[in-house]
């Protein structure tokens, strides 16, 4: 390993091919992984045979895992930071230690790898020069105030969202954005039933409306003028 403190590690959206040989290298040679769920990440390492110590670091715990993570940092251990799926700070625990990271001059590397926005963007057929990704909604207070910035928004939107809160979006964005909207929504990127419905937000809607919703779901809204 190089002079490196705190590695950030994609990895698979759901196809466990999709992870590179640095990465798995990385995992392999870091003193300790932080992983969102241990869990989850333990399915990965079985596979690939990576007998590396893994510690809990989600949402609920990270407040009090930075400053020790810092610690080990700088007593001289490398430690890698993975989330379930996709890239560390994604919509995913991350932000914090890097920042506490970089407040105590520890040199960090944020390897290339899976993103579930990207694909859903690129496959979606909008616009790619100029884009905007808002992560999840929030599900009650300020959810209205965000889709209504879309009505004017040029650039192409990307959103996350549940299977179960798909329909309230889509239900919001037709009576705020209006029936001609064009919106794509990709749902179980990389994996066995992967799929993925463009058309106007009705079109969409009315598919949804009628068919089962399951899987992690990436919703990519079009730009006002496209």
């Amino acid at each position: 390993m190089s002079a490196t403190g705190l590695y950030l590690v994609p990895t698979p959206i759901g196809n466990l091919e999709d992870i590179t040989l640095r990465a798995l290298r990385v995992l392999k040679e870091a003193d300790l992984v932080l992983a969102e769920d241990t869990r989850t990440s333990s399915n990965l390492f079985k596979h690939y045979q990576i007998t590396q110590k893994l510690k809990s670091f989600h949402i609920h715990n990270e407040h009090q895992t930075v400053d020790d993570a810092v610690n080990r940092i700088k007593s001289g251990e490398v430690l890698a930071l993975i989330s379930d799926a996709g890239t560390p700070g994604i919509s995913d625990p991350g932000f914090l230690l890097v920042r506490e990271c970089l407040a105590n001059d520890i040199t960090i590397e944020c390897l290339p790898g899976a993103t579930a926005f990207v694909p859903a963007l690129v496959k979606s057929g909008f616009p790619t020069d100029r884009f905007v990704y808002e992560g999840f909604l929030p599900h009650k207070k300020g959810r209205q105030t965000r889709i209504n910035a879309w009505v004017d928004e040029e650039r192409t939107v990307v959103v996350y969202e549940s299977p179960h809160r798909l329909m309230k979006l889509l239900t919001q964005c037709l009576e705020i954005l209006g029936a001609s909207r064009k919106i794509s929504v990709s749902r179980e990127l990389t994996k066995m039933y992967e799929e993925t419905i463009t058309g106007t937000l009705q079109e969409v809607f009315d598919y949804f409306n009628t068919n089962k919703i399951k899987g992690e779901i990436v919703v990519t809204i079009a730009g006002a003028d496209t």
